[in-house]
Protein backbone atom coordinates (compact mmCIF):
# COMPACT_ATOMS: atom_id res chain seq x y z
CA UNK A 1 0.00 0.00 0.00
CA UNK A 2 1.03 3.62 -0.57
CA UNK A 3 1.55 5.84 2.47
CA UNK A 4 0.16 9.35 2.25
CA UNK A 5 0.04 11.44 5.45
CA UNK A 6 0.46 8.23 7.41
CA UNK A 7 -2.56 6.60 5.77
CA UNK A 8 -2.23 3.50 3.60
CA UNK A 9 -4.06 4.08 0.32
CA UNK A 10 -2.79 1.83 -2.49
CA UNK A 11 0.08 -0.31 -3.71
CA UNK A 12 2.92 1.47 -5.49
CA UNK A 13 5.13 0.57 -8.42
CA UNK A 14 8.18 0.67 -6.13
CA UNK A 15 6.55 -1.77 -3.72
CA UNK A 16 5.57 -4.09 -6.53
CA UNK A 17 9.10 -3.92 -7.94
CA UNK A 18 10.71 -4.69 -4.57
CA UNK A 19 8.30 -7.55 -3.98
CA UNK A 20 9.32 -9.19 -7.28
CA UNK A 21 12.97 -8.72 -6.29
CA UNK A 22 12.32 -10.41 -2.95
CA UNK A 23 10.70 -13.32 -4.77
CA UNK A 24 13.78 -13.66 -6.97
CA UNK A 25 11.84 -12.85 -10.15
CA UNK A 26 14.16 -9.96 -11.01
CA UNK A 27 17.57 -8.66 -10.05
CA UNK A 28 17.13 -5.32 -8.25
CA UNK A 29 18.71 -2.38 -10.04
CA UNK A 30 18.86 1.22 -8.76
CA UNK A 31 18.14 2.66 -12.20
CA UNK A 32 14.99 0.59 -12.54
CA UNK A 33 13.85 1.58 -9.06
CA UNK A 34 14.30 5.25 -9.93
CA UNK A 35 11.98 4.77 -12.90
CA UNK A 36 9.50 2.99 -10.62
CA UNK A 37 9.56 5.97 -8.25
CA UNK A 38 8.94 8.37 -11.17
CA UNK A 39 5.96 6.26 -12.22
CA UNK A 40 4.59 6.49 -8.69
CA UNK A 41 4.94 10.27 -8.78
CA UNK A 42 3.00 10.29 -12.03
CA UNK A 43 0.22 8.24 -10.43
CA UNK A 44 0.09 10.81 -7.61
CA UNK A 45 -0.17 13.64 -10.16
CA UNK A 46 -2.94 11.86 -12.02
CA UNK A 47 -4.88 11.28 -8.80
CA UNK A 48 -4.41 14.92 -7.77
CA UNK A 49 -5.61 16.16 -11.16
CA UNK A 50 -8.70 13.97 -11.02
CA UNK A 51 -9.56 15.11 -7.52
CA UNK A 52 -9.05 18.75 -8.52
CA UNK A 53 -11.65 18.37 -11.27
CA UNK A 54 -14.32 17.28 -8.84
CA UNK A 55 -16.83 19.93 -7.91
CA UNK A 56 -16.92 18.94 -4.27
CA UNK A 57 -15.47 21.19 -1.56
CA UNK A 58 -12.92 18.51 -0.79
CA UNK A 59 -11.76 18.49 -4.38
CA UNK A 60 -11.47 22.30 -4.46
CA UNK A 61 -9.53 22.34 -1.19
CA UNK A 62 -7.18 19.57 -2.33
CA UNK A 63 -6.48 21.33 -5.62
CA UNK A 64 -5.78 24.62 -3.82
CA UNK A 65 -3.35 23.04 -1.38
CA UNK A 66 -1.49 20.99 -3.98
CA UNK A 67 -1.21 23.77 -6.61
CA UNK A 68 -2.20 21.29 -9.31
CA UNK A 69 -0.61 22.13 -12.72
CA UNK A 70 -2.64 22.86 -15.84
CA UNK A 71 -1.81 19.43 -17.28
CA UNK A 72 -0.16 16.24 -16.11
CA UNK A 73 3.24 15.57 -17.68
CA UNK A 74 3.66 11.97 -18.69
CA UNK A 75 6.85 9.95 -19.02
CA UNK A 76 8.97 8.87 -21.97
CA UNK A 77 11.34 6.09 -20.87
CA UNK A 78 14.09 5.13 -23.29
CA UNK A 79 16.94 2.65 -23.14
CA UNK A 80 18.37 -0.37 -24.91
CA UNK A 81 16.43 -3.57 -25.53
CA UNK A 82 15.76 -5.80 -22.53
CA UNK A 83 16.36 -3.26 -19.77
CA UNK A 84 12.96 -3.68 -18.12
CA UNK A 85 11.13 -0.66 -19.57
CA UNK A 86 7.99 -2.57 -20.53
CA UNK A 87 7.91 -4.45 -17.23
CA UNK A 88 7.88 -1.16 -15.30
CA UNK A 89 5.25 0.39 -17.54
CA UNK A 90 3.06 -2.69 -17.11
CA UNK A 91 3.23 -2.25 -13.33
CA UNK A 92 2.20 1.39 -13.76
CA UNK A 93 -0.67 0.46 -16.07
CA UNK A 94 -1.99 -2.11 -13.61
CA UNK A 95 -1.76 0.23 -10.60
CA UNK A 96 -2.86 3.60 -11.99
CA UNK A 97 -6.46 4.03 -10.71
CA UNK A 98 -7.98 5.10 -14.02
CA UNK A 99 -10.79 3.27 -15.80
CA UNK A 100 -10.30 4.81 -19.24
CA UNK A 101 -6.74 3.72 -19.97
CA UNK A 102 -5.09 1.87 -22.84
CA UNK A 103 -1.82 -0.02 -23.24
CA UNK A 104 -0.79 -0.80 -26.81
CA UNK A 105 2.23 -1.19 -29.05
CA UNK A 106 2.78 2.19 -30.69
CA UNK A 107 2.78 0.79 -34.23
CA UNK A 108 -0.53 -0.93 -33.56
CA UNK A 109 -1.93 2.33 -32.20
CA UNK A 110 -0.92 4.22 -35.34
CA UNK A 111 -2.39 1.50 -37.55
CA UNK A 112 -5.65 2.00 -35.63
CA UNK A 113 -5.40 5.77 -36.14
CA UNK A 114 -4.84 5.38 -39.88
CA UNK A 115 -7.85 3.03 -40.10
CA UNK A 116 -10.02 5.58 -38.29
CA UNK A 117 -8.84 8.35 -40.62
CA UNK A 118 -9.72 6.26 -43.68
CA UNK A 119 -13.16 5.46 -42.25
CA UNK A 120 -13.80 9.16 -41.61
CA UNK A 121 -12.81 10.08 -45.16
CA UNK A 122 -15.08 7.37 -46.52
CA UNK A 123 -17.94 8.65 -44.35
CA UNK A 124 -17.27 12.23 -45.53
CA UNK A 125 -17.36 11.09 -49.15
CA UNK A 126 -20.70 9.39 -48.54
CA UNK A 127 -22.09 12.43 -46.76
CA UNK A 128 -22.40 10.71 -43.38
CA UNK A 129 -20.20 13.36 -41.71
CA UNK A 130 -19.58 17.01 -42.60
CA UNK A 131 -16.11 17.64 -41.18
CA UNK A 132 -13.37 17.56 -43.82
CA UNK A 133 -10.46 17.22 -41.40
CA UNK A 134 -10.43 13.72 -39.83
CA UNK A 135 -7.87 14.51 -37.09
CA UNK A 136 -10.14 16.36 -34.58
CA UNK A 137 -12.91 13.72 -34.50
CA UNK A 138 -10.40 10.86 -34.42
CA UNK A 139 -8.52 12.49 -31.54
CA UNK A 140 -11.79 13.18 -29.71
CA UNK A 141 -12.84 9.53 -30.00
CA UNK A 142 -9.44 8.27 -28.84
CA UNK A 143 -9.42 10.62 -25.84
CA UNK A 144 -12.94 9.58 -24.91
CA UNK A 145 -11.93 5.91 -24.93
CA UNK A 146 -8.72 6.40 -22.90
CA UNK A 147 -7.11 9.49 -21.37
CA UNK A 148 -4.09 7.59 -20.05
CA UNK A 149 -2.19 6.08 -22.99
CA UNK A 150 0.69 3.65 -22.48
CA UNK A 151 2.74 3.03 -25.61
CA UNK A 152 5.20 0.16 -25.84
CA UNK A 153 8.22 0.54 -28.15
CA UNK A 154 7.57 4.06 -29.39
CA UNK A 155 9.19 4.39 -32.80
CA UNK A 156 8.36 6.24 -35.99
CA UNK A 157 9.37 4.74 -39.34
CA UNK A 158 6.36 5.41 -41.56
CA UNK A 159 6.05 8.78 -43.30
CA UNK A 160 2.25 8.65 -43.15
CA UNK A 161 2.49 8.41 -39.34
CA UNK A 162 5.22 11.05 -39.11
CA UNK A 163 3.17 13.64 -40.99
CA UNK A 164 0.13 13.48 -38.69
CA UNK A 165 1.71 13.00 -35.26
CA UNK A 166 2.05 16.68 -34.35
CA UNK A 167 -1.58 17.54 -35.15
CA UNK A 168 -2.91 14.30 -33.64
CA UNK A 169 -1.10 14.68 -30.33
CA UNK A 170 -1.77 18.40 -30.12
CA UNK A 171 -5.44 17.46 -30.12
CA UNK A 172 -4.94 14.60 -27.65
CA UNK A 173 -2.92 16.68 -25.19
CA UNK A 174 -5.46 19.49 -25.45
CA UNK A 175 -8.06 17.00 -24.25
CA UNK A 176 -5.98 16.10 -21.20
CA UNK A 177 -4.50 12.82 -22.43
CA UNK A 178 -1.51 11.64 -20.38
CA UNK A 179 1.20 9.70 -22.21
CA UNK A 180 3.57 7.05 -20.87
CA UNK A 181 5.88 5.55 -23.48
CA UNK A 182 8.84 3.22 -23.70
CA UNK A 183 11.33 3.40 -26.55
CA UNK A 184 14.76 2.28 -27.65
CA UNK A 185 15.66 5.84 -28.72
CA UNK A 186 15.78 9.33 -27.28
CA UNK A 187 12.94 11.57 -28.57
CA UNK A 188 15.48 13.66 -30.50
CA UNK A 189 16.40 10.55 -32.50
CA UNK A 190 12.85 9.61 -33.50
CA UNK A 191 12.37 9.34 -37.29
CA UNK A 192 16.07 10.09 -37.76
CA UNK A 193 16.97 10.34 -41.47
CA UNK A 194 13.27 9.96 -42.31
CA UNK A 195 11.78 11.56 -45.42
CA UNK A 196 10.78 15.20 -44.80
CA UNK A 197 11.95 14.94 -41.18
CA UNK A 198 11.76 18.72 -40.83
CA UNK A 199 7.99 18.47 -40.93
CA UNK A 200 8.15 15.92 -38.10
CA UNK A 201 10.29 17.96 -35.71
CA UNK A 202 7.38 20.03 -34.28
CA UNK A 203 6.05 16.77 -32.86
CA UNK A 204 9.35 16.17 -31.01
CA UNK A 205 9.08 19.63 -29.41
CA UNK A 206 5.44 19.01 -28.52
CA UNK A 207 6.27 15.61 -27.03
CA UNK A 208 9.04 17.03 -24.83
CA UNK A 209 6.65 19.67 -23.49
CA UNK A 210 4.20 17.02 -22.31
CA UNK A 211 6.49 14.27 -20.98
CA UNK A 212 9.53 14.00 -18.76
CA UNK A 213 12.24 12.11 -20.62
CA UNK A 214 14.02 9.42 -18.57
CA UNK A 215 17.00 7.33 -19.65
CA UNK A 216 17.03 3.78 -18.28
CA UNK A 217 20.78 3.28 -18.50
CA UNK A 218 21.60 -0.31 -17.53
CA UNK A 219 24.47 -2.43 -18.83
CA UNK A 220 22.58 -5.72 -18.57
CA UNK A 221 20.00 -7.03 -21.04
CA UNK A 222 17.89 -9.02 -18.57
CA UNK A 223 15.69 -10.47 -21.27
CA UNK A 224 18.61 -11.92 -23.23
CA UNK A 225 20.28 -13.20 -20.07
CA UNK A 226 17.15 -15.25 -19.36
CA UNK A 227 16.68 -16.44 -22.93
CA UNK A 228 20.33 -17.30 -23.44
CA UNK A 229 19.92 -19.95 -20.75
CA UNK A 230 17.02 -21.52 -22.65
CA UNK A 231 17.09 -23.70 -25.77
CA UNK A 232 15.90 -22.08 -29.00
CA UNK A 233 15.41 -25.36 -30.89
CA UNK A 234 13.34 -27.86 -28.93
CA UNK A 235 12.85 -31.46 -30.00
CA UNK A 236 11.10 -33.92 -29.93
CA UNK A 237 7.53 -32.66 -29.74
CA UNK A 238 5.46 -33.40 -26.66
CA UNK A 239 4.52 -31.98 -23.28
CA UNK A 240 8.13 -31.22 -22.37
CA UNK A 241 8.62 -29.25 -25.59
CA UNK A 242 5.42 -27.29 -24.97
CA UNK A 243 6.60 -26.39 -21.46
CA UNK A 244 10.01 -25.28 -22.72
CA UNK A 245 8.44 -23.11 -25.41
CA UNK A 246 6.07 -21.54 -22.89
CA UNK A 247 8.97 -20.83 -20.54
CA UNK A 248 10.98 -19.18 -23.32
CA UNK A 249 7.93 -17.17 -24.36
CA UNK A 250 7.46 -15.81 -20.84
CA UNK A 251 11.15 -14.93 -20.60
CA UNK A 252 11.17 -13.16 -23.96
CA UNK A 253 7.91 -11.24 -23.54
CA UNK A 254 8.78 -10.33 -19.94
CA UNK A 255 5.19 -10.14 -18.80
CA UNK A 256 3.94 -7.98 -21.67
CA UNK A 257 0.27 -8.24 -22.59
CA UNK A 258 -0.06 -10.86 -25.36
CA UNK A 259 -2.94 -10.52 -27.80
CA UNK A 260 -3.89 -11.59 -31.33
CA UNK A 261 -3.23 -9.03 -34.06
CA UNK A 262 -3.12 -8.72 -37.84
CA UNK A 263 -0.70 -7.39 -40.43
CA UNK A 264 -1.87 -5.84 -43.69
CA UNK A 265 0.09 -6.73 -46.83
CA UNK A 266 -1.19 -5.29 -50.13
CA UNK A 267 -4.73 -5.22 -48.78
CA UNK A 268 -4.60 -8.76 -47.39
CA UNK A 269 -4.76 -9.61 -43.70
CA UNK A 270 -2.19 -11.91 -42.09
CA UNK A 271 -3.44 -13.26 -38.78
CA UNK A 272 -0.91 -13.25 -35.93
CA UNK A 273 -2.29 -15.68 -33.30
CA UNK A 274 -0.49 -14.03 -30.38
CA UNK A 275 1.96 -11.15 -30.10
CA UNK A 276 3.59 -9.11 -27.35
CA UNK A 277 5.65 -6.12 -28.42
CA UNK A 278 8.15 -7.27 -31.01
CA UNK A 279 7.62 -10.98 -30.27
CA UNK A 280 5.04 -13.12 -32.10
CA UNK A 281 4.08 -16.77 -31.86
CA UNK A 282 2.83 -18.97 -34.69
CA UNK A 283 2.31 -22.64 -35.31
CA UNK A 284 3.82 -24.38 -38.34
CA UNK A 285 0.28 -24.64 -39.72
CA UNK A 286 -0.18 -20.86 -39.41
CA UNK A 287 2.84 -20.04 -41.56
CA UNK A 288 3.47 -23.03 -43.80
CA UNK A 289 0.11 -24.70 -44.43
CA UNK A 290 -1.54 -21.48 -45.63
CA UNK A 291 -0.90 -19.78 -49.01
CA UNK A 292 1.71 -17.32 -47.78
CA UNK A 293 4.64 -16.04 -49.80
CA UNK A 294 7.86 -14.05 -49.62
CA UNK A 295 6.11 -10.69 -49.20
CA UNK A 296 4.13 -12.06 -46.24
CA UNK A 297 7.19 -13.46 -44.50
CA UNK A 298 9.04 -10.17 -45.07
CA UNK A 299 6.17 -8.26 -43.47
CA UNK A 300 6.27 -10.54 -40.44
CA UNK A 301 10.05 -10.19 -40.10
CA UNK A 302 9.77 -6.40 -40.45
CA UNK A 303 7.20 -6.17 -37.68
CA UNK A 304 8.64 -8.68 -35.20
CA UNK A 305 12.24 -9.15 -34.08
CA UNK A 306 11.57 -12.61 -32.61
CA UNK A 307 9.36 -15.40 -33.94
CA UNK A 308 8.22 -18.44 -31.98
CA UNK A 309 7.33 -21.35 -34.28
CA UNK A 310 5.53 -24.29 -32.69
CA UNK A 311 5.25 -27.92 -33.80
CA UNK A 312 7.28 -28.22 -37.01
CA UNK A 313 6.63 -31.76 -38.32
CA UNK A 314 8.86 -34.08 -40.27
CA UNK A 315 8.22 -33.22 -43.92
CA UNK A 316 7.75 -36.42 -45.85
CA UNK A 317 6.05 -37.29 -49.18
CA UNK A 318 2.99 -35.18 -49.87
CA UNK A 319 4.31 -32.13 -48.00
CA UNK A 320 6.11 -30.45 -50.90
CA UNK A 321 4.22 -27.14 -50.70
CA UNK A 322 4.68 -26.97 -46.94
CA UNK A 323 8.39 -27.70 -47.37
CA UNK A 324 8.75 -24.92 -49.96
CA UNK A 325 7.11 -22.43 -47.63
CA UNK A 326 9.23 -23.57 -44.68
CA UNK A 327 12.41 -23.14 -46.73
CA UNK A 328 11.29 -19.66 -47.78
CA UNK A 329 10.31 -18.76 -44.23
CA UNK A 330 13.68 -19.75 -42.78
CA UNK A 331 15.51 -17.97 -45.61
CA UNK A 332 13.56 -14.78 -44.87
CA UNK A 333 14.05 -14.91 -41.11
CA UNK A 334 17.74 -15.65 -41.61
CA UNK A 335 18.26 -12.80 -44.09
CA UNK A 336 16.36 -10.34 -41.89
CA UNK A 337 18.30 -11.45 -38.80
CA UNK A 338 15.08 -12.40 -37.00
CA UNK A 339 15.45 -14.51 -33.90
CA UNK A 340 13.71 -17.89 -34.09
CA UNK A 341 12.57 -20.12 -31.25
CA UNK A 342 11.18 -23.37 -32.62
CA UNK A 343 9.81 -26.72 -31.49
CA UNK A 344 10.15 -29.55 -34.02
CA UNK A 345 9.49 -33.23 -34.39
CA UNK A 346 13.16 -33.93 -35.18
CA UNK A 347 16.58 -32.35 -35.41
CA UNK A 348 17.11 -30.11 -38.48
CA UNK A 349 18.99 -32.84 -40.38
CA UNK A 350 16.02 -35.20 -40.06
CA UNK A 351 13.16 -32.82 -40.82
CA UNK A 352 12.95 -33.48 -44.58
CA UNK A 353 12.53 -37.02 -45.87
CA UNK A 354 11.06 -36.68 -49.34
CA UNK A 355 13.29 -37.74 -52.22
CA UNK A 356 11.35 -35.96 -54.96
CA UNK A 357 11.92 -32.52 -56.48
CA UNK A 358 14.61 -29.95 -55.77
CA UNK A 359 13.50 -29.23 -52.23
CA UNK A 360 15.94 -31.81 -50.85
CA UNK A 361 18.91 -29.78 -52.13
CA UNK A 362 17.36 -26.52 -50.97
CA UNK A 363 16.64 -27.99 -47.57
CA UNK A 364 20.35 -28.53 -46.98
CA UNK A 365 20.62 -24.75 -46.79
CA UNK A 366 17.67 -24.65 -44.39
CA UNK A 367 19.36 -27.21 -42.13
CA UNK A 368 22.55 -25.17 -42.08
CA UNK A 369 20.66 -22.00 -41.22
CA UNK A 370 18.57 -23.63 -38.50
CA UNK A 371 21.78 -24.84 -36.87
CA UNK A 372 23.48 -21.44 -37.19
CA UNK A 373 20.44 -19.66 -35.72
CA UNK A 374 20.93 -21.67 -32.53
CA UNK A 375 24.51 -20.44 -32.04
CA UNK A 376 25.73 -17.84 -29.57
CA UNK A 377 27.21 -15.81 -32.44
CA UNK A 378 23.76 -15.58 -33.96
CA UNK A 379 22.24 -14.52 -30.65
CA UNK A 380 24.92 -11.85 -30.24
CA UNK A 381 24.41 -10.51 -33.77
CA UNK A 382 20.63 -10.41 -33.17
CA UNK A 383 21.12 -8.46 -29.95
CA UNK A 384 23.45 -5.97 -31.65
CA UNK A 385 21.08 -5.38 -34.56
CA UNK A 386 17.92 -4.99 -32.52
CA UNK A 387 19.54 -2.75 -29.95
CA UNK A 388 20.77 -0.45 -32.69
CA UNK A 389 17.55 -0.15 -34.65
CA UNK A 390 13.95 -1.00 -33.75
CA UNK A 391 11.80 -3.01 -36.12
CA UNK A 392 9.53 -1.06 -38.45
CA UNK A 393 5.87 -1.59 -39.16
CA UNK A 394 4.98 -3.33 -42.37
CA UNK A 395 1.90 -1.88 -44.04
Amino acid sequence: MHLRDGIQTRATVVQRYRHLAELGKLDPDPAQEEIAAALDRLIDDICAKRLAKKSSALGWLFAKNRNVPAFVKGLYIHGDVGRGKSMLMDMFFELVPVRHKRRIHFNDFMADVQDRIQKHRHARKNGAVKEDDPIPPVAAALAEEAWVLCFDEFTVTDIADAMILSRLFSALFARGVVLVATSNVNPDDLYRDGLNRGLFLPFVSLLKQHVDVLDLDIDKDYRLEKLDRLPVYVTPLGESAERQMDTAWKAMTHGKAALPTTLTVKGRQIAVPIAAGEVARFSFADLCEKPLGARDYLAIAARFSTIFLDRVPVLAEGKRNEAKRFILLIDTLYDQRTRLVVSAEAEPQALYRSKRGTEGFEFDRTVSRLIEMQSQDWRDSWAKRHTAAPASLAR
